[in-house]
């Protein structure tokens, strides 16, 4: 399970850097992401899953993913030395 939850967390980790990438090179970074994070959160409302009797708490822990990413995503502090 240990490493299951690794690899869930590296392509978090993985997808966050992306987003952020894109976003970046974007003329408006805050409303891309903004964008893009609704049509995540829609994805994720209206996606089949299937083999489970609790969707709502799978669907729940999702959208709290997502949202857990995007608020992660903060312009980069120049003291990092990151740019």
């Amino acid at each position: 399970m240990d490493e299951i939850n690794g690899r869930m967390i590296a392509c978090q980790i993985l997808i966050t850097g992306l987003i952020a990438r894109v976003a970046n090179n974007s003329p408006d970074p805050l409303r891309f992401l903004t964008d893009f994070r609704d049509e995540i959160r829609a994805i994720v409302r209206g996606i089949n899953i299937a083999g489970l009797d609790n969707t709502e708490r799978v669907r729940t822990a999702a959208m709290a993913t997502v949202d857990e990413m995007f608020s992660l995503m903060k312009p980069p502090n120049p003291d990092d030395g990151v740019l």
